[in-house]
């Protein structure tokens, strides 16, 4: 995979594990990397993102350019994006973790806390299935990892592109055009998540 891909460094990813997640699944040049240039000549572009919502938007819109970057890579020359957990859920109108929280506003929702249920623990942690709700050429049905005490409430279902069940059903994951989020971690869903990232190497929306 001789395409370039952007992992973005803003201080609050799993960055390592993915990258080697990244690798196994065929990446070839793959640059972690906090600068807006990069971003802005990569051919694919993967978000991270592990702890509150609020921390990762002030980290990725702390970095001078960088959302600057990501408009014009992502939303107008429509270059495939991936965006993990956080990384996901940064795709939203809102987040209201730690307070009320301005996303990207790429994919329409808040972020909202998972109620707790009888028999269901917050956070969601470990595996699940992932229930694909329609065709996608990336994510499919099967079982992933998840850790994760807010889920992604979205305003338009279909843009709902899978579900998992933990006292009730919560997004797993998003997608619109050439935008696609996952609650799940693949870098730690092993054969499931590796497999899922080759798709997302191979996609061309």
């Amino acid at each position: 995979m001789a395409e370039s891909i952007a992992l973005i460094d803003y201080g609050a990813g799993n960055l390592q594990s993915v990258r080697n997640a990244l690798k196994a699944a065929g990446a070839a040049d793959i640059a972690v990397t906090a600068e807006p240039e990069v971003v802005a000549r990569a051919e694919r572009i993967v978000l991270p993102g592990v702890g509150a919502f609020a921390n990762c938007m002030e980290g990725v819109s702390g970095i001078d350019g960088m959302i600057a970057a990501l408009e014009q890579r992502v939303l107008r020359d429509a270059a495939p994006f991936l965006g993990i957990c956080v990384g996901m859920q940064l795709l939203a109108d809102v987040g209201v973790e730690h307070g009320s929280t301005k996303g990207l506003g790429w994919i329409g929702g808040t972020v909202r806390a998972i109620e707790p249920a009888p028999g269901f623990k917050v956070p969601h942690m470990g595996w699940n299935d992932v229930t694909v709700e329609g065709a996608h050429p990336v994510v499919q049905t099967g079982v992933a990892y998840f850790l994760h005490g807010y889920h992604f409430d979205a305003a338009d279902p279909l843009h709902i592109l899978a579900t998992t069940d933990h006292g009730g059903p919560r997004v797993a994951a998003v997608a619109k055009d050439n935008i696609l989020g996952v609650q799940f971690h693949p870098e730690k869903s092993q054969s499931y998540g590796i497999a899922t990232l080759a798709r997302f190497l191979e996609w061309n929306p």
